[in-house]
């Protein structure tokens, strides 16, 4: 008879999980942009949602499924820094349109950026994704993770491109 020791997989498998998805969402991809347009006649890819964020009541932005979506601080509106084995853990939000919108009431530019995630969706310039660790409709599981990760809201500001002309912490 062969005895294992069952609690040793989970915390093996977690530590190895953790460091795959640190080392891939430091990784950066940059893509080039096109299916931009404002919010209007599209496919619906984005609705709202009353969630739990904080520990307060929040109106989020989730997927078709009501499934919270997040975006990730790196990412520009040109440039989606979470692909490759980061995009396991943070499903991008993708579509086969090229012109999407958002739910009733709405008032977010969304488009689509065709990049290394497919057609991955924009809302205000921001890439969109969920979060594997989120399993059922609501959880906010995501929210502040690494300081990078926030849950989406109607209220997201719109995203700045990076600057070709970056200055240095130094001023010059």
């Amino acid at each position: 008879m062969v005895r294992m020791n069952s609690w040793r997989v989970p915390a093996q498998a977690s530590a190895a999980l953790l460091g795959l998805f640190l080392a891939a969402c430091g990784s950066t991809a940059s893509t080039a942009g096109t299916g931009s347009s404002p919010n209007g006649s599209g496919t619906q890819v984005v609705q709202t949602a009353t969630a739990t964020v904080g520990g307060k009541s929040e109106t989020i932005l989730t997927d078709t499924h009501g499934m919270t979506l997040y975006f990730f601080d790196p990412d520009s509106p040109t440039k989606i820094a979470c692909t490759g084995a980061c995009a396991s853990t943070w499903p991008p939000l993708t579509t086969t349109a090229d012109n999407v919108t958002g739910g009733p009431g709405l008032t977010l530019t969304f488009s689509v950026l065709n990049g290394a995630n497919g057609k991955q969706v924009l809302a205000n310039g921001h890439p969109l994704y969920t979060f594997a660790q989120d399993k059922a409709a609501g959880d906010t599981k995501g929210e502040g993770l690494f300081g990078k990760w926030h849950v989406a809201t109607p209220s997201i500001t719109a995203a700045v491109a990076a600057s070709a002309s970056a200055t240095s912490r130094y001023g010059y």
